[in-house]
């Protein structure tokens, strides 16, 4: 095999993406597809669903499929997991995407309910998807894969984010600690660190956090990009293309690792 051929994962993949149906999630189910992946999404949106499933309507093979689903609820899980058995037969790649930002405030105005909502989505759901996803991942021809998001949040402090930055730091924790006890089973845990990517979600972000610095959303976004080596965001497909890698032979040899793909965020 060439080093070329080495970049681009094997067809027939089958993909499971939590919260698939919009946003950065939506992106790497397209790029899956787009490498001859069989995908499957979860999400919470029955809006979003519908949107994905009308865009594929007109598709005739390798259909993005869907089940609606709160990634904090175990039974919901659990249905996600029956359909992913019916749609895909099995499963190669788990990508633990799903994930919300969570309240913007200082520790002392947090509301309690607001942390608990954070931890669930962002970190719970990603053991309750793991368990479940282990024994189809044993399974796997070549290996399984696991992917978790976590984010530049993830390595470094975030003032008035500490539910998000608490949840992302866990994540790359449990990704390492996943990766030492599967790595046995042929089964590689890697997770992507994105930083401000382009979207509505960080447009919202900077909204709330504009607002409790009183300040212009011009001016937050600024001060964003000031923090960023490059200067710029990250495009989403930048993030999908990093998942493809990690699933292509030339991935093959990496386990435990966070991979920032964020310009280098220097400070958050």
């Amino acid at each position: 095999m060439t080093v070329l051929h080495m970049l681009k994962p094997r067809a027939g993949l089958r993909v499971l993406i939590t919260g698939g149906a919009s946003g950065i999630g939506l992106v790497i189910a397209r790029a899956f597809v787009e490498v001859g992946a069989r995908v499957h999404v979860c999400d919470a949106s029955q809006k979003a669903i519908d949107a994905l499933m009308k865009a594929e309507e007109s598709t005739e093979i390798n259909r993005i499929t869907a089940t609606l689903a709160d990634v904090a609820d175990q039974d919901a899980v659990a249905r996600v997991f029956a359909d992913v058995q019916t749609e895909l037969g099995g499963l190669d790649v788990l990508v633990n995407n799903a994930g919300i930002a969570g309240p913007t405030g200082g520790i002392d105005e947090l509301d309690v309910r607001e942390w608990e909502s954070t931890i669930n989505v962002n970190l719970n759901a990603q053991f309750y998807f793991a368990r479940r996803a282990v024994p189809l991942l044993r399974e796997a021809k070549d290996g399984g894969t696991i992917i978790a998001l976590s984010s530049v949040a993830g390595r470094l402090g975030y003032a008035f984010r500490t539910p998000y930055a608490a949840t992302k730091w866990a994540i790359v924790g449990l990704t390492k600690s996943l990766a030492i006890e599967l790595g046995p089973s042929n089964i590689r845990v890697n997770t992507i660190q994105p930083g401000i990517v382009k979207g509505p979600r960080i447009e919202r972000v900077i909204a709330a956090r504009a607002k409790q610095m009183n300040v212009s959303y011009e001016e937050m976004e600024k001060e964003y990009l000031a923090k960023i080596s490059l200067r710029r965001m990250t495009a989403p497909e930048e993030v999908a293309a990093t998942a493809l890698f990690l699933c292509s032979p030339a991935g093959s040899g990496i386990s435990g690792q966070a991979i920032s793909v964020c310009g280098n965020v220097e400070v958050l």
